[in-house]
């Protein structure tokens, strides 16, 4: 237990501590893993540093998991994704509660009008880049009635998103 309590230690104090998402966590991560406890080598760091950077998601959960697998087992992996995530999540928790409980007032409802069309923004981009790597992998007629299968399976027969993107993967994964 000694041994899950440091993990936990190790990963909450760069999850607390890492504004900015994975990659300000890296360094805060080596510190932890390679200088304060050992588990690992520079070298070896940078080996998982390279394996998170290939694989799709947050680089700062990926290499959480996977140290904490190598230290711990599957304790440790658990303990450590814990940590990592964990005080985003408490923030996230504790201001939703405050925007919820103060959403009637007029500064809350004006932050709103002021957040969302910068959301939609955001989310229009990614739409946007998204809609280009799939023109630059697949071509133009292929990413047309993908975009449009998606959009009449969402809108004409109210296809709920989960199963439109499951089957936009199984797509994917037959023909590329």
């Amino acid at each position: 237990m000694a041994r899950q309590k440091e993990i936990f230690i190790a990963f909450f104090r760069s999850g607390i501590l890492g504004f900015g998402g994975g990659p300000a966590s890296i360094p805060l991560i080596e510190h932890e893993v390679v200088d304060k406890y050992g588990w690992m080598t520079t070298t070896e760091f940078s080996e998982v540093l390279a394996l998170g950077n290939a694989l799709p998601g947050p680089i700062a959960t990926k290499m959480a998991g996977y140290i904490g697998y190598e230290v711990g087992g599957i304790l440790g992996a658990i303990v450590a994704l814990f940590a990592t995530v964990g005080p985003s999540l408490m923030a996230m928790l504790i201001l939703l509660n405050i925007l919820y409980r103060y959403r009637q007032s007029q500064r809350v409802k004006r932050l709103s009008s002021f957040v969302l069309p910068a959301i939609a923004v955001l989310l229009a981009e990614m739409t946007f880049d998204f809609a280009k790597t799939s023109y630059d992998m697949i071509g133009l007629i292929a990413t047309f009635l993908l975009i449009a299968g998606a959009y009449i399976a969402l809108e004409k027969f109210n296809v709920h998103p989960v199963y439109v993107v499951m089957i936009g993967l199984g797509i994917g994964g037959i023909f590329l």
